[in-house]
């Protein structure tokens, strides 16, 4: 069987995932004054005259991505470029998708001056391993894989394009809810439902469960946008445990939280 674009964003985490599992490890912005009148308003005048938001350099942006020990009970690691899937594999019939579609295969989202990318896994829940030989094998079985692997998409704008970055998403979500079909190096996908999720995270973020049906399988996605300064980061989220079989897992809350404090 051909393997998916889809599973190929998280081939690499998979990996750090059953190599887990074989060893049992256990404010917002200020409105800007645009003639910068309005002495009752000391903010907004500020805002008026500070310089336009300035990307990061591809130096200091790795300095602020997650490292390896940055998130508890996770696995953070550099992304292979063989791996990677970028924005020119990625093709959708509506426009208006298309930054979803973006994120959600872990590409970057509009022009970003630096982009960088990590996958974070999530350890062997603690315990899970000892039921291994207990009668209700499936159950052990699936407390053993129940291992979430995002995938951190991480770029710096200069201007409003980290803010241009999560507002595309929203209307994406939101004109894209019923579904739309797109094609990842060269395999089409189809996005069949998205429900959008309550988040909190750096100066603005929004986050959606999206489910991509392939092979006559579905396949649940968790997606957070979210903004902190001139920097935007997409986490595109998937659990082993639930693959194939539909359930739910929870959103990558540490992963953002995390992500978002190394930004401040």
């Amino acid at each position: 069987m051909r393997s998916t674009a889809v599973r190929r964003t998280a081939v690499a985490a998979a990996a750090v995932s059953l190599a887990l599992f074989a060893a049992g490890c256990g404010g917002s912005d200020s409105g800007s004054d645009s003639d910068g009148k309005g002495a009752d308003a000391k903010g907004k005048g500020s805002a008026a005259a500070k310089p336009a938001a300035k990307a990061l350099t591809a130096a200091e942006l790795e300095k602020v991505a997650l490292a390896q020990g940055d998130v508890k009970g996770h696995k953070v690691s550099e992304v292979a470029a063989k791996d990677m899937i970028s924005v020119d594999d990625i093709k959708v019939e509506k426009k208006v998708c298309a930054p979803l579609a973006d994120a959600l295969m872990g590409a970057q989202v509009g022009e970003p001056g630096a982009f960088t990318k990590r996958t974070v896994v999530s350890e062997p829940k603690k315990g899970s391993m000892d039921k291994q030989d207990d009668a209700d094998a499936e159950e052990a079985f699936k407390a053993a894989f129940d291992i979430t692997t995002t995938q951190l998409a991480l770029g710096s704008y200069d201007g409003k394009g980290a803010e241009e970055s999560v507002a595309s998403l929203r209307t994406a979500a939101t004109e894209c809810a019923g579904g739309f079909d797109f094609t990842a190096a060269g395999e089409k996908q189809k996005v069949s439902k998205i429900t959008e999720e309550r988040i909190k995270g750096g100066e603005d973020a929004a986050a959606w469960t999206v489910q991509v049906e392939q092979d006559g399988e579905k396949i649940q996605f968790k997606l957070v946008a979210m903004r902190q300064g001139p920097s935007f980061a997409s986490f595109s989220s998937m659990n082993l445990a639930t693959m194939g079989g539909g359930g739910d897992f929870e959103l990558p809350t540490a992963v953002v939280e995390a992500q978002a404090a190394k930004l401040a």
